[in-house]
């Protein structure tokens, strides 16, 4: 695992309805995702200490295929649903880590 990346963009929700839309977005998202090169998986995760904080935690192989997709003309395209409910309560949207160790 040492190598791979993990990429977390952060969500906004104010209300059910929009929980409701986030899921669909990511469902719709992920299913496009699914065929990326280098992509090895991602999860919607939410905060049990404030619910209307998502992320979407993706998994990559490395950061060389990460920023290829990231680069490539799919990339806007790609995650284009799940923009509007992009958390703009951060200074950044999202947050790039490398795994540096793992079990």
């Amino acid at each position: 695992m040492p190598g791979e990346v993990r990429v977390l963009v952060f969500q906004a929700v104010h209300d059910d309805e929009q929980l409701a839309q986030v899921r669909a977005a990511y469902h719709q998202v992920s299913e496009r995702l699914a065929q990326v090169p280098g992509m090895l998986g991602n999860e919607l995760l939410r905060s049990p200490m404030d619910a209307s904080v998502l992320v979407v935690m993706s998994r990559w192989e490395s950061l060389a295929a990460f920023q290829k997709w990231e680069s490539g003309a799919e990339h806007r395209q790609d995650t284009a649903p799940l923009r509007p409910f992009r958390d703009t309560r951060t200074a950044a949207g999202f947050a790039l880590y490398e795994v540096d160790a793992a079990y």
